[in-house]
């Protein structure tokens, strides 16, 4: 071949070569020559804690972004449907009434459609709940997230719950986060220990940064690797990269918590501590259930005879009508969330509507996110709890000793339920008193996620992780685990 016909094809990957030995020089600059020296460079981190904050911070922004708009174009416009909103992200309006019912099932069957036939056909990957994939990239493999199941991921999830399926949105924002530094870390040959803890930073910031919860989030890095333990070593990484993420999301969509600033609670009578216990029992009840209900009621839809691609279709269509029922079950739920931390609104609605809403959100998740779909766990997992401490809040708020205001049992029931299921009790309780404003009821609060983990057990939302770190070193070793 002539040096004309290699010309162009050479002049392309000269410079590619080039922009990377100089990313991979700056590395080297901060990087020690021992690994253990590499691991415990505090420099090395900073400079990269900011690199996945900023990528983290973005990737947040983008999928709010997208979600809202599809949120608006599909729910709203099409489908007559505003749900609640929180006071963080709105202006905790109560919602409105279905202006057009037939067209919710045709809105959130059709969306799924387009969503599942696109992640069948570009990024299979991309279907399910993202943080899954995030963990287990962060065990098998931290370097080998395709870029393409990111982009696959944010469109097809914005579809599904911008339409009303029932998922959360930190799962993609999760797997967005860490599919770019997992590129990133390859791309500059980092090492895979670090590339590891980079990737779990990155799935950690990218939570905190879409629920506007700092701290929450980067010890959730931690914690979500493994069901009996943590991963130590992410911690500060993980402090870093989602400071640095939540004042990239913050600078654009603000800093308030999500369900508004709510410091008058607090907790004075220790006599309430019982009904609190209660709530832990009925939250670890129902976050046991919850993923027992999740993992088979998909397994189930599996065997469908049916292309996998029609799957999210039919999932769609069954949330759709059950939401003409049970409206609390479309999208995430968080204004119904704000909506059950009201008295007037608990005392007004019907107590059959109260009583179902946790168990209704479990069967459309199921639907949406276990038929294929795409999108979170974590955030339904939170307004099953939300609504399981409302709901048993209604049965007793005569009862001696009992608070006035049923946000305390909401705010509770939300850290007991996925506190539990998530094995992240520190992550989550410390999550939600970001997204509440509240640290008051942190006391009665661990006492709830106590007794609701030991009723979940080993069960648990996320699959992928591990029991403990002696479990992943002879993982890393290619060792038979215990």
């Amino acid at each position: 071949m002539s040096e004309r016909a290699q010309g162009p094809s050479a002049g392309s990957a000269t410079p590619r070569r080039t922009t990377l030995g100089r990313l991979r020089a700056l590395v080297a600059r901060f990087t020690p020559s021992s690994p253990k020296a590499f691991r415990d460079s505090m420099s090395r981190w900073l400079l990269f804690g900011v690199v996945i904050g900023v990528v983290s911070g973005l990737g947040a922004v983008g999928f709010y972004w997208c979600l809202s708009h599809a949120t608006q174009w599909l729910l709203v416009d099409l489908g007559g449907y505003l749900p609640p909103t929180t006071r963080g992200e709105g202006t905790g309006f109560p919602g409105a009434d279905f202006a057009r019912p037939w067209a919710i099932p045709a809105v959130t069957g059709g969306a799924a459609l387009v969503a599942g036939i696109l992640v069948a056909c570009i990024a299979p990957e991309a279907r399910g709940h993202g943080t899954d994939a995030a963990i287990a990239a962060v065990h098998h493999n931290p370097t080998g997230l395709r870029l393409r199941a990111a982009l696959v991921k944010v469109v097809a999830s914005s579809l599904i719950i911008g339409s009303g399926g029932s998922g959360g949105r930190e799962g993609p924002t999760a797997q967005i986060s860490a599919t770019v530094i997992s590129r990133l870390c390859g791309a500059l040959r980092i090492p895979r220990p670090d590339a590891r803890i980079a990737v779990a930073a990155a799935m950690a910031s990218g939570i905190g940064a879409i629920f506007r919860a700092p701290l929450g989030g980067a010890l959730l890095g931690a914690e979500l690797l493994y069901r009996d333990d943590l991963e130590a070593d992410a911690i500060m990484p993980g402090l870093i990269s989602s400071i640095v993420a939540f004042a990239v999301y913050g600078s654009v969509y603000g800093f308030q918590p999500i369900f508004g600033t709510m410091s008058g609670l607090t907790f004075v009578h220790p006599a309430e501590l019982l009904w609190f216990a209660l709530v832990g029992v009925a939250a670890g009840l129902l976050g046991r259930w919850y993923a027992q209900a999740f993992y088979a009621g998909g397994a189930l839809l599996q065997r469908l005879p049916v292309p996998r691609a029609i799957l999210p279709a039919i999932g769609g269509l069954c949330v759709g009508l059950l939401g003409l029922a049970v409206p609390a079950v479309l999208g995430t739920g968080y204004g119904w969330t704000q909506l059950q931390m009201t008295s007037g609104w608990m005392l007004s609605a019907p107590l059959w509507l109260v009583l179902v809403i946790p168990f209704a959100k479990i069967v459309a998740t199921t639907l949406s996110i276990g038929s294929g779909g795409s999108g979170g766990v974590f955030g339904p997992g939170m307004v099953i709890g939300g609504a399981t401490g409302a709901a048993l809040w209604r049965i007793i708020h005569d009862m001696p000793g009992v608070s006035s205001s049923p946000a305390p049992y909401v705010i509770i029931g939300m850290i007991a339920c996925f506190g539990a299921i998530a094995h992240a009790p520190l992550g989550v309780m410390l999550m939600v008193a970001e997204m509440t404003g509240n640290l008051s009821l942190l006391a009665p609060a661990m006492i709830a996620v106590a007794i609701a983990t030991m009723i979940v057990g080993d069960n648990s939302i996320f699959h992928s992780q591990l029991r403990n770190r002696l479990q992943a070193a002879r993982l890393y070793r290619g060792t038979p685990a215990p």
